[in-house]
């Protein structure tokens, strides 16, 4: 920079004589704050230095002559505000004459507000400046001696040389790391250092030492973990730099600013030459990429996202991490853009989608786009035949499918079972259990190169002869032949099976060997084609089968889902009569995470023609998208428009590694783009989950994402053209997700309790849609987002929060996780201190016994076991009507029994959910009662796995078959939750925190 363009760019500091804004600039409102000046001196807060600073910063980037544009004033005017309201909200209720906002602070805001406006380059000339300040006031100030520093200290390099430590760096980057941030206290961080620091500690154990510093005070700030993450960030720049320049190197954050642009290109240039970068990337514009970068989107991670990315996704050789998270971020959005006409240009809009939290790719897009193994789908779905060629091809296809990241749902409900006659051997079946025993074991073995376990899950349905044995594969008792400890496993249930329970009528077992064509029928053609087998049956027409009453297999059902949390419960009618590709097969399962509903089918006679279904996935940020005053719907519609561009062009770029999926994905297109952060959309707005309002939002927040999803693929239909099994769908018929509720209500003679409600212009939708087409078969699905909202730091999917205070458990290690949310209400009402601090941990994260905790605190904050099933329930039919393929839905019990599970179960068919996933009970894992500070994170959890004697678990108690109405609960907080059953008697159900719950994203 010039000397002239420095003057422009110096951010206007509180002891500065203000410059008046550009002519026509409305004056910023009035406040009550007050700033500190470096030199001490408290001094009130004046709304026109902020101003005079944005002005100085555009001024640099556009010139003089951009001083008088009515844009430049227009925009100034904008960012000033929005600076001043986020002081006000942030600062107000704090500064008084004893709590002065600090200088830094301000400019940490209009630093944000500028990348947050889309103005990289103005955002980092303004960085620029900052730093370069900061370097000059730092060349003429004294280092303050460390407090507690052993002396002497020195550090012993990786080559066995020592140095003294450099207490002016360790202070500065601790210093930074807690910029900006309220309630924290660079001091305490820097104590909690130098009591691990002794004389010869090597260079890791110094850059160690500050990480496990901060994490120690999460419990008592949540802040803290972004503390935490940036203390990370840096030693992870030491790392990154000092391999692409073969010698060591730091950096601060501030002076990454600089440093990123050039970094870049040398990190594509390195990443090429090892062979992990694809070598297109290579032809890209690098420079313009790299002055398009966001440095200061390293500060906003949370201690468990950048730890995650640290672990699992960023590019590393042997073990040492070059890939930095904007490059991370950037490597990605090229990757998805490699067939744009404009790749430059797209990838920066894919870029700062990504960087700003506001959507994320599933995993695998995340793990490959970009690299020379582009494998970016995220599911995929296969139909095992009945023969053993069919069967171990499948085995095959399951592992090259998870190698590269894929999670697998198997449709095995052809496969014959326990004694069906085998033609070429005149031999009797061993049923399908020893074949997914195989399919269990080849998951184990193929995990991804350890950066996450592969995943599988069966699906059976109901009338199959090996149901009953299918139903025991999660125990721990019995035969461990016929076990599949490692295997998911899903009951695909149709309607008539239900219809049979709530009559308390017979249900009959069939081999499919002998009634195939059940396989591939549903809804009222599915009824009677079963009655008139079993009529055949009793003719004696048929070998194989068996009768049992229908409320004991169900009774069953649950029991086993009370015991392992397996077999899954999803809905075989309500998955394919509103299906908008009906014409084009069956759907057959769900996949890993029971969100995915798409057709399957087995080769032909000739051995071609087989489909793998597969899905591409993506998750829209809920939270950014929603303030005090609802949803930002225009926000939303831009967010939803680019997200969808990019899952589409996955299905282009996308390495198969079987060609059943490039055959599928490529004549249907799918694409399931869902949301997380529900939970904190709801706190944002002062919501409760268990309350009618959070329905009510679960319903509006999801049509916008619907129309706005559904507008974005007719778009690129005329853009790109219609995917090519269009003609003959439900889109193709102007029928849409909201339409095919009919359907479904039809086959069930009406009996179906779904809300009908919408807001928007469907019928102008509908019009287009049926007329220009849709660019993908299907557009939506709501997966668990386990892993990538840590990564954006929202809570997961649209779960509710877990608990207020845990140690989460992944693969990255143990993470202090507490609600920033709940906190930040507690101070508000002056109830956030040590007490609080320690009630939290004794309770398990839970308000219910805190006394002196409001009543509508409790219900706001209520966790998932505090919370009636029947609430999410209810908010998952309200969502399901706007999707078209289905949502992975967990349900939460604290104390179950047979009445419950059959009341929440039968509620969720009723009222037309597709599928459920996981059932829940409270976790063996709870907070350590001591203290979580002081240690590294791992000690922080107490992890019981009890014996589980099978002879003890209670039956559950099915009631009489009845249709208990749908009625939402007016009290749903009961009383405080326990765990399942006590230790010693304990079912092993899964737990929120279980790594092993990740694979779909």
């Amino acid at each position: 920079m010039t000397s002239s363009t420095d003057q422009q760019t110096r951010p206007v500091e509180a002891g500065d004589h203000p410059i008046p804004p550009a002519a026509g600039t409305a004056p910023p409102p009035a406040t009550t704050l007050r700033v500190q000046r470096r030199d001490g001196e408290v001094v009130d807060f004046d709304p026109g230095r902020i101003a005079v600073a944005v002005t100085k910063a555009f001024l640099a980037v556009e010139g003089d002559a951009a001083h008088h544009s009515a844009r430049l004033r227009s925009q100034v005017r904008e960012l000033t505000d929005v600076v001043v309201d986020t002081l006000q909200s942030r600062f107000a209720g704090l500064a008084g004459p004893g709590r002065p906002i600090n200088l830094e602070d301000i400019q940490d805001q209009v630093e944000l507000a500028l990348m947050r406006a889309d103005q990289p380059a103005v955002a980092r000339a303004y960085i620029l400046y900052r730093e370069q300040h900061r370097q000059a006031r730092q060349s003429t100030a004294t280092p303050a001696p460390v407090p507690g520093l052993p002396q002497p200290v020195s550090v012993t390099a990786p080559d066995g040389s020592s140095a003294p430590l450099d207490t002016a760096r360790l202070t500065v980057v601790i210093t930074e790391a807690c910029a900006g941030l309220t309630d924290v206290d660079p001091a305490a961080v820097l104590a909690g250092t130098v009591a691990n620091l002794y004389d010869g500690i090597t260079e890791r154990e110094v850059e160690l030492a500050t990480v496990l510093a901060a994490r120690a005070l999460v419990e008592r700030e949540p802040a803290y973990s972004t503390v935490t993450a940036r203390l990370l960030a840096d030693n992870l720049r030491t790392e990154a730099l000092g391999f692409l320049a073969g010698h060591p190197v730091r950096a601060t954050a501030a002076e990454m600013a600089e440093r990123y642009p050039g970094y870049f290109a040398d990190y594509v240039a390195r990443g090429v030459q090892l062979g992990q970068l694809d070598p297109v990337l290579a032809e890209f514009d690098l420079e313009r990429l790299g002055g398009a970068l966001l440095p200061g989107g390293d500060l906003e991670f949370s201690f468990l996202g950048l730890q995650t990315l640290y672990d699992r996704y960023f590019l590393h050789h042997r073990g040492t991490r070059y890939e930095l998270p904007q490059a991370f971020f950037m490597r990605v959005a090229m990757g998805l853009s490699l067939n744009e006409v404009d790749r430059e240009e797209r990838a920066i809009e894919f870029y700062r989608l990504l960087a700003s939290f506001d959507f994320m790719c599933s995993t695998p897009t995340l793990f490959n786009a970009g690299t020379t193994r582009p494998q970016l789908s995220s599911c995929f779905l296969t139909t095992v035949d009945d023969d053993l060629s069919s069967i171990f091809s499948s085995i095959r296809d399951n592992a090259l499918l998870a190698k590269y990241s894929g999670g697998l749902g198997n449709d095995w409900t052809p496969v014959r079972g326990i004694g069906a006659h085998i033609k070429g051997t005149n031999g009797n079946s061993s049923g399908v259990v020893p074949f997914l025993k195989i399919a269990n074991d080849t998951a184990v073995a193929v995990n991804q190169g350890g950066k996450r376990k592969g995943a599988v899950c069966a699906y059976l349905e109901t009338w199959h002869i090996d149901v009953e044995e299918f139903l025991q594969l999660r125990r721990n008792t019995g035969d461990d032949r016929r076990r599949t400890h490692d295997m998911n496993t899903a009951n695909w249930v149709p309607d008539e099976f239900l219809r049979r329970v709530e009559a308390d009528a017979q249900w009959t077992l069939f081999s499919p060997d002998e009634v195939g064509d059940l396989h591939d029928l549903y809804g009222e053609a599915f009824a009677r084609r079963y009655a008139e087998y079993e009529a055949a049956a009793d003719r004696g027409e048929i070998g194989v089968f068996r009768r049992v009453r229908a409320v004991e297999l169900w009774r069953s059902m649950l029991t086993s889902l009370f015991e392992t949390g397996h077999p899954w419960i999803t809905f075989k009618d309500a998955c394919n009569l509103r299906s908008p590709q009906q014409h084009a097969g069956v759907v057959h399962s769900s996949n890993l995470c029971t969100e995915i509903t798409l057709n399957t089918r087995t080769a032909g006679p000739s051995g071609d023609g087989a489909e793998t279904a597969v899905c591409n996935l993506g998750s829209v940020n809920l939270a950014a998208h929603v303030g005090h005053d609802g949803l930002d719907t225009e926000k939303l519609r831009r967010t939803v428009t680019t997200a969808v561009r990019m899952l589409d062009n996955v299905i282009d770029i996308n390495m198969y590694t079987i060609p059943a999926a490039r055959r599928s994905n490529l004549r249907h297109r799918p694409v399931g783009l869902g949301l997380m952060g529900f939970a904190d959309s709801l706190y944002a707005q002062g919501i409760a989950y268990a309350s009618q309002e959070a329905v009510d939002f679960a319903d509006t927040s999801m049509e916008a994402l619907s129309y706005w999803a559904i507008s974005a693929s007719s778009a690129l239909a005329v853009e790109r053209g219609r995917y090519p099994s269009f003609d003959g769908s439900l889109w193709s018929q102007g029928v849409l997700p909201i339409d095919s509720i009919d359907l479904l209500a039809t086959a069930r003679g009406g009996d179906l309790e779904q809300d009908r409600s919408r807001r928007l212009d469907w019928d102008s939708l509908r019009e287009r849609v049926r007329t220009a087409g849709m660019r993908n078969s299907n557009v939506m699905a709501i997966a668990p987002t386990a892993t990538i909202s840590n990564i954006v730091g929202v809570a997961q999917s649209i779960e509710p929060t877990y608990r207020n205070l845990f140690v989460k458990s992944n693969m990255s290690g143990d993470f202090t996780v507490i609600n920033e949310h709940l906190v930040r209400v507690l101070k508000e009402r002056g109830l956030w201190d040590e007490v609080m601090i320690g009630d939290l941990k004794y309770f398990d994260g839970s308000l219910w016994e805190i006394d002196r905790v409001p009543q509508e605190v409790k219900e706001q904050f209520a966790t998932a076991f505090e919370i009636h099933g029947s609430w999410l329930i209810a908010a998952a039919s309200r969502r399901q009507k706007w999707i078209d393929q289905a949502q992975s839905l967990n349900l939460y019990v604290s104390a179950p029994n047979g009445r419950d599970l059959d009341e929440l179960y039968r509620l969720a068919w009723r009222t037309g959910c597709k599928t459920t996933y996981y059932l829940r009970s409270t976790s063996a894992t709870h907070v350590e009662k001591s203290t979580l500070q002081g240690t590294d994170g791992r000690l922080n959890a107490v992890a019981v796995q009890p014996v589980i004697p099978e002879a003890v678990i209670p039956e559950p108690v099915i009631p009489e078959p009845v249709i208990p109405e749908t009625v939402i609960p007016e009290t749903v907080l009961a009383d405080p939750p326990v765990d399942l059953i006590p230790l010693g008697t304990a079912a092993t159900v899964c737990s929120i925190d279980n790594p092993d719950c990740e694979a779909c994203q």
